[in-house]
């Protein structure tokens, strides 16, 4: 290898490593200190911005049960909006919202945010979740916002497992039991007597002694 090409393979792995440095930095700063995803879905529309959405399924394949759509979102305007409804276009799904509180709308703050999904949070549960998303599949959801309108995006369909298992759905189908197995054990039977019968333990006189003649 020549000198030139030599200074350049030196020069590209220096470039490699300074990135390498800067995206650790980046990493721990997002990911670990603000636990935030990259990878997941992401959109702004006027004030309001919708990050980390997901469409979480039942933690067993092939479970029915309900999903859970999890998202935050941000609302940077000056005036507060509602969340007055999430749906999941192209499929026959109903998208049921609660409040943390319990009551009441969902309520995105001024300058403010709202998570949804995991404990102590407000909710979007999707009663037929089992039908309307199917991991794997990138899922079209609208956020309706009372203000900015909709917002959509398309959401990675999850199980609810390792890192989503907390912000999937509360209700989980219970696993099946095991059918009871038949006894393969025979129930011992009486001998049977040369006529086909069986014996009843009637005892047989002992040999050499006088049987009695009926008169």
């Amino acid at each position: 290898m020549s000198r030139s090409l030599r200074r350049g393979a030196l020069a590209a792995t220096a470039i490699v490593f300074s990135v390498a440095a800067l995206s650790a930095c980046g990493a721990g700063n997002d990911a670990q200190t603000l636990q935030v995803r990259p990878d997941n879905a992401a959109v702004t529309v006027d004030d309001v911005k919708v990050q980390n959405a997901l469409v979480i399924t039942q933690p067993l394949p092939g479970a029915k049960g309900p999903a859970a759509v999890s998202a935050t979102v941000f609302n940077n305007g000056r005036l507060p909006q509602t969340l007055d409804s999430i749906s999941l276009p192209g499929m026959r799904a109903k998208v049921t919202l609660k409040a943390a509180e319990g009551t009441g709308p969902i309520v995105v703050p001024a300058h403010g945010s709202v998570i949804i999904g995991g404990e102590g949070n407000a909710s979007a549960v999707v009663e037929n979740g089992s039908e309307a998303a199917r991991d794997g599949d990138a899922q079209q959801v609208v956020f309706k916002l009372s203000r900015t309108g909709d917002v959509a995006l398309n959401a990675f369909v999850v199980p609810a497992k390792s890192y989503f298992k907390d912000y999937g759905p509360t209700v989980v189908p219970a696993l099946p039991e095991a059918a009871p197995t038949a006894s393969a054990t025979a129930t011992p039977t009486s001998p049977a007597s040369p006529s086909g019968e069986a014996s009843h333990g009637a005892e047989t006189p002992a040999s050499g002694e006088p049987t009695t003649a009926g008169h």
